[in-house]
């Protein structure tokens, strides 16, 4: 019963540390979504939507994707008619990034440069969408929507139905972020205490090892990537006080999960816009996957010189 309560606290302590941030952020999107200013951010990203291949109009899933959620996004590219590459395009993009102030903001709260998420989720989606305009020939048949999830943005006028519009929906994301931590925490407060996270970091190790990070990853590298990246942080933010985690595993961690988290969410919700989602999975957890390999390479090589460079200045000394 004792590891139950500990692992319930835990999780309210989490919650309340992201909910400080997701809050307040989601309450000034979710306002921002009745004002024109989506539209103008839209309309000064039409021209670079070009160089990748969409139409000007695309521009607009792929900031309400970013500013507001992936739902939003959909919701928006199920107003245009647009290919099947054009579609595969901007859901590779918005599987790289979308909600982009929320996620970043935790990753601050985790200790993460807010400039490195975005340059990586920008870069990421920007760079995919560029290659695969370049070699795909195919996909120019228009695509075919299905069924999807309800993301329609309720019709409200006034300020104050507006700026209740926000809270209702960052109470709500608190409540699910909660529903989410709180057993998260408290099934990993079991595991410490009878001592199966060990046992899962040892099995995890191959996969960190490949990565180039530690074994005390592995709970939150899972966590991410099975939850998203909010929930993800919310395990990292407690390894990073009792695990020890280094900052630089906690760098490399939130690279690979910038580009890979919520992989079976992030990627059925993809299901009903007519396109191949195995390749969308594939793309995401090669790059994660590649990227987080190619960082910790340089990283250590750099570590290494320092090193070398510090040895050498002693021994002259």
């Amino acid at each position: 019963m004792g590891m139950l309560k500990r692992g319930f606290l835990v999780g309210l302590q989490t919650t309340w540390s992201l909910g400080k941030i997701i809050f307040p952020i989601t309450v000034i999107v979710t306002i921002l979504g009745y004002t024109p200013v989506l539209g103008w951010i839209a309309q000064a990203l039409a021209p670079m939507m070009g160089w990748i291949g969409l139409p000007g109009e695309a521009a607009i899933p792929f900031v309400l994707g970013n500013i507001l959620n992936l739902y939003a996004g959909i919701g928006a590219i199920l107003t245009l008619e647009l290919t099947v590459k054009e579609v595969f395009i901007l859901a590779v993009m918005l599987s790289f990034s979308h909600n982009l102030f929320v996620e970043s903001a935790v990753a601050a709260k985790v200790g993460i440069r807010m400039s490195v998420v975005l340059a990586v989720r920008l870069g990421l989606a920007f760079f995919s969408a560029f290659l695969i305009h370049l070699f795909w020939s195919g996909g120019q048949e228009i695509a075919q929507y299905g069924l999807v999830p309800s993301a329609g943005q309720e019709q409200v006028s006034g300020w104050a139905a507006i700026v209740w519009t926000g809270v209702e929906s960052a109470t709500m994301g608190i409540l699910q972020l909660a529903m989410f931590v709180i057993p998260i925490m408290i099934f990993i407060q079991i595991m410490k205490e009878l001592n199966w996270l060990k046992m899962f970091s040892k099995w995890m190790s191959p996969f960190t090892r490949v990565l180039g990070i530690r074994e005390n990853t592995s709970t939150t590298l899972a966590s991410g990537l099975i939850f998203g990246l909010a929930f993800g942080a919310g395990v990292m933010i407690q390894a990073a006080k009792e695990d020890g985690v280094k900052k630089k595993d906690l760098y490399l961690v939130f690279i690979f999960l910038v580009a890979c988290h919520a992989v079976v969410e992030d990627t059925l919700i993809f299901i009903p816009l007519g396109i191949p989602v195995w390749p969308l999975l594939i793309i995401r957890v090669m790059t994660a996957v590649l990227l987080t390999i190619a960082v910790a390479y340089i990283w250590n090589r750099l570590e290494k010189n320092e090193e070398v460079e510090r040895k050498e200045a002693t021994y002259e000394n």
